[in-house]
């Protein structure tokens, strides 16, 4: 696969943007099979932008909005990014499962899976996808949706992407595919064929707060119980904020850890954010999912910590790089809005760690994200499991 990203700042004037977008594509020649993967921020026009492009290129052109995007020489936070992947021995296939909610995700999602894998000449072996925020109170969290697609890809496709973005008003966000552009949907990519792609996912979260508790009650995303008492009662005995509904941005900078335990006897280890407090109920809604009898405790953030991870993130993805036989030409990474957040708005502290490291010849592109799915390997077996993740740094290449 050979892969060039392309960058323009201008969003105002869409056909001009697109014309400083295909000039930097004249030395990169298209081969049999191409897709184009865009992050942009939300006041682009993506129908007008994806038409005029469709003048020009017969593939798909599919994507999302990010607060932010990553690129070799930093952050960005205005304009459009393009990843334009293209092959002879790689096949693309593309769409979204629309009008997504809490009755229909299952369905729909598996009914976009067997559709496009029915057109690719080999089964797929990566699935890129992008989606944006249920509500809240409809109860289907980011691990929801992850499991909806492994289920219908059999459980051993490896899954990347994650939640749309937008400048924290939470109503911006957007998906997109071939001029279509929706909010509650969900964005597939199937890419077959002569890849092998390999993925790293490390949170910020070194330092723990003197908080531990084992979940008694839960359901999907929603905890009920910790320990003998309700989740507010929890937050209250810790003299944690508890006089809200809507609680994301409190505890944006302090996540929930949870070390969740597998059948097989692995265990692993994720980030979650919680957006939600029942005041009748005591319950806490998260943006991802709480089995039962996971133990919960609360991460305290710091600056050095979150540079730190992406520093470890790109040493174990170029030692796993180095370590193959196979040549990689792509890499993203997707980063947590939290992160940001934690930053205090300065992303040079995350850029800094991967600045001069890139390998010249491999594209890179990155964005924030409301959450992230990346495979993440179990403490025991090594096996990987496919997760959605908060204030997590994910990288995968290809």
């Amino acid at each position: 696969m050979d892969s060039i990203v392309l960058y323009t700042e201008e969003i105002d004037d869409t056909r001009e943007a697109v014309a400083e977008l295909l000039v930097q594509t004249w030395e990169f020649p298209l081969k049999k099979h191409s897709l184009a993967l865009i992050f942009a921020e939300e006041e682009t026009d993506f129908p007008k932008l994806c038409s005029i492009l469709a003048e020009h290129w017969d593939f798909p052109v599919v994507g999302c909005t990010a607060m932010g995007m990553l690129g070799q020489k930093g952050y960005y936070g205005i304009g459009i990014f393009i990843l334009l992947m293209t092959a002879d021995d790689c096949f693309f296939a593309a769409d979204m499962a629309k009008e997504l909610d809490q009755g229909n995700y299952k369905v729909k999602i598996a009914q976009t899976y067997n559709a496009l894998a029915a057109t690719l000449p080999s089964p797929p072996k990566l699935i890129l996808s992008y989606g944006g925020m249920f509500p809240a109170e409809q109860r289907v969290s980011g691990d929801d949706v992850v499991d909806a697609i492994s289920e219908a890809s059999g459980k051993n496709i490896p899954i990347f992407g994650g939640l749309a973005a937008d400048g924290f008003n939470f109503n911006g966000y957007r998906i997109f595919c071939n001029g279509e552009t929706v909010q509650t949907g969900q964005l597939m990519i199937l890419i077959a064929g002569a890849i092998e792609p390999k993925f790293v996912t490390i949170n910020s979260v070194e330092n723990r707060a003197d908080f531990s508790y084992e979940v008694t009650k839960s359901s999907h995303n929603q905890v009920a119980r910790l320990g003998n008492g309700t989740f507010l009662d929890a937050l209250k005995h810790e003299d944690m904020a508890v006089d809200k509904t809507d609680v994301l941005g409190d505890y944006l900078l302090s996540p929930f850890v949870l070390t969740i335990n597998r059948e097989n006897g692995d265990s692993v280890e994720v980030a979650r954010n919680l957006a939600v407090l029942d005041q009748e109920t005591g319950a806490g809604t998260f943006l991802g999912a709480v089995p039962e009898g996971s133990i919960m405790g609360v991460g305290i953030i710091s600056r050095t910590d979150v540079q730190k991870s992406v520093r470890q993130a790109f040493d174990v993805i170029f030692d796993e790089v180095a370590a193959s036989k196979g040549k990689y030409t792509t890499m993203l990474c997707h980063s947590c809005c939290a992160r940001f957040l934690a930053l205090a708005s300065d992303t040079r502290e995350e850029t800094d760690a991967y600045s001069g490291r890139l390998p010249d010849d491999m594209a890179f592109l990155g964005m924030y994200a409301y959450g992230e799915y990346c495979p993440v390997k179990g403490n025991k077996t090594g096996e990987n499991y496919n997760l959605f993740h908060n204030f997590t740094f994910s990288i995968m290449v290809i």
